[in-house]
């Protein structure tokens, strides 16, 4: 193809990827198994042309930064604390699904020989990080099935890429010259190697950016680690993937610590339309194998009907091997009972098992010679359409009739409120100790923004209600002022009267204020139907909260020293020590707090309909 030829092709598939995400959107449907069927009836078009994902293209060029986009917005504590059911899926299962595929492939065409029944095995072993993460997220599963599909995906892909070599290696030879040490050892070189090259990567990484502020040249840094941690680990012949969630993990658990802010702001959103744009082309591209992988099936000496059989069942053994694992291996994922999963989330783990790029990518690892490799190729394809469409289409409707719950949001917002309460605690703690002349009175400013920011999170956990709180008021007034301030700097500009960097500063602060209305609006509305119920924190946990259990407010509640005073509140707490009704500190009379200071009573429990949740004042802590 020529260059122009090329250019177009780029932007036909970007446009086609942004307006079927757009549609799916829409519609409600999953975008990436949108992008699969969009992708297989262009590839029977005449006009458009053949396209063949080669296996460099998706294993060095698409997988880095997809597996370390994954890697980055993953929870290094939440993985840890996940690792057992993490290894014996990205470890045990891809091994058990590649010998069980093996079994299956080889009964059903043995002169396919041992060696590359194995190798197609350990080619649809993999589930897909990209699959995994864009499904799950979507459809609201609890956010440690997530960590656990997520962490599995992340490194099943290493387990099965030394498989597939290994297999390889026996094809060229005899099974029998490939030995259980030698299959260990790569392993061994692989996890090892490729963990060192992970742990380097974050170092040299670190030791960079805290020399580095400029938000750009960062975001550039980033841009590289992926690429050279996949092909600095591979030179070695350890495992690139392995190499690249290792770095991925550790930098952006450190990222807080190792990055100005602007800087963090800047590389998350562009991995994240990094991801969107790649994620959604990857779905596409699959789909675009189709036509040129049935073409090569029709010059096959094989049978139709011995093709299909085997597509189709190496499909239904690669479900059914996942679901027996996971449910056999249940009792194993948690040391003690409350660490277990339950039934229903043990059977979500074990259909949402979608296969994507690293399949299709490693099935072109196959070598040419393999006998029979557009079979091989096409079951791959098969394995990869049929998980996505039949598992991606119907794991909402499992979850929902499992009745698997989904992050609550209100449970969220109390989490929160809570958290940055006890940042404050902390930050004015720091503020007290420090040494400053306060003759401008800053001090009392710091301290009402402070207030100001704790006081929204706790206003999103009252109930709907006619009137508005103070922070949506605060957030409708300022857009007001926000609209009419960027008309003006717009018109100043159109005058050329204040040179061009100025006003482009003048309106990136505007639009960074303004997508923080936008955000504290987006997660007040998830909260409108929301209610608050048992929170998920121990009360053993502070002694004060253990001592002064939950009560039934009456309804009908009010502050009696609003009444008095003439003063409208915001919600209301009531005292679990004496049972006095008074107002939040979002009010303008505080009167909760009021009451606290002068009793000394250390729990409040919300006295809105529908809220649970209590608050110690002296530990700043919820339950």
């Amino acid at each position: 193809m020529i260059p122009v030829d090329i250019a177009i092709l780029l932007v036909a598939l970007a446009a086609v990827v942004l307006a079927g995400t757009a549609v799916a959107e829409r519609i409600g449907f999953p975008p990436p198994l949108l992008m699969v069927g969009v992708g297989v009836a262009a590839s029977m078009l005449p006009f458009v042309p053949t396209i063949e994902l080669s296996a460099e293209v998706a294993l060095f060029g698409l997988l880095p930064p997809l597996l370390y986009a994954a890697a980055l917005q993953t929870s290094l504590v939440d993985f840890a604390a996940n690792r057992r059911p993490i290894l014996l899926l990205s470890v045990g299962l891809v091994l058990f699904t590649t010998a069980g595929v093996a079994a299956v492939v080889h009964a059903l065409l043995a002169e396919l020989g041992w060696p590359l029944a194995f190798a197609i095995g350990a080619v649809v072993a993999p589930p897909d990080a990209v699959a995994a993460t864009a499904i799950s997220r979507r459809i609201g599963l609890p956010r440690r099935l997530v960590t656990i599909l997520e962490g599995e995906s992340l490194l099943n892909d290493a387990t099965a890429l030394v498989s597939l070599r290994t297999a390889i290696a026996a094809a060229g030879t005899t099974v029998a010259a490939v030995s259980a040490a030698e299959i260990a050892g790569d392993f061994v070189v692989a996890a090892v190697g490729g963990a060192a090259v992970g742990v380097l990567a974050f170092l040299l990484v670190a030791r960079v950016r805290r020399r580095v502020t400029d938000p750009v040249l960062d975001t550039g840094i980033s841009m590289v680690v992926p690429f050279a941690s996949y092909v600095a680990a591979e030179l070695i012949h350890a495992s690139g993937v392995i190499g690249v969630v290792v770095a991925g993990l550790l930098l952006g658990h450190k990222a807080p610590v190792l990055q100005t802010a602007p800087s963090r702001l800047a590389e998350r959103t562009n991995w994240r339309t990094i991801a969107f744009v790649l994620e959604s082309a990857v779905f596409l591209l699959i789909g675009l194998q189709a036509e040129w992988i049935l073409a090569g099936i029709a010059k096959s000496e094989v049978a139709p009907g011995m093709v299909a059989l085997l597509c189709f069942g190496t499909l239904l053994a690669v479900i059914v091997l996942r679901m027996v694992w996971v449910l056999v291996t249940s009792q194993l994922l948690g040391r003690r009972s409350q660490q277990r999963l339950s039934l229903a989330q043990t059977v979500i783990v074990g259909w949402a098992g979608m296969r994507g790029v690293v399949t299709l990518a490693a099935a072109f690892v196959i070598p040419e010679s393999a006998a029979h490799r557009e079979i091989l190729l096409l079951v791959a394809f098969t394995v990869v359409a049929g998980t996505l469409l039949l598992q991606g289409l119907t794991l909402p409707w499992l979850a929902r009739r499992l009745r698997v719950p989904s992050p609550d949001p209100a449970e969220d917002a109390l989490a929160r409120a809570t958290l940055l309460q006890q940042a404050s605690k902390a930050g004015f703690k720091a503020l007290k100790q420090a040494e400053y002349d306060d003759i401008h009175g800053v001090v009392e400013a710091v301290k009402r923004r402070v207030e100001q920011r704790n006081f929204a999170a706790w206003e999103q956990l009252g109930p709907n209600q006619e009137d508005e709180t103070p922070s949506e008021q605060y957030t409708r007034l300022r857009r007001l002022m926000i609209d009419a301030e960027r008309d003006r700097v717009l018109q100043v500009r159109s005058e050329g009267a204040v040179a061009s960097d100025v006003v482009a500063e003048v309106l990136v602060m505007l639009d960074v204020e303004e997508s923080m209305l936008d955000a504290a609006s987006r997660s007040r509305e998830e909260l409108r139907s929301a209610l608050v119920g048992e929170h998920s924190r121990r009360a053993d946990e502070c002694p004060d909260l253990e001592a002064h259990p939950r009560v039934v407010v009456a309804e009908g509640a009010e502050c009696p020293d609003c009444l008095a005073e003439g003063l409208r509140w915001v919600h209301l707490r009531q005292c679990l020590s004496c049972g006095r009704i008074g107002c939040c500190d979002s009010s303008p009379g505080r009167h909760a707090t009021k009451h606290f200071r002068e009793e000394t009573h250390p729990v409040v429990q919300s006295a809105e309909v529908g809220e649970t949740w209590r608050w110690c004042f002296v530990h700043h802590l919820t339950a």
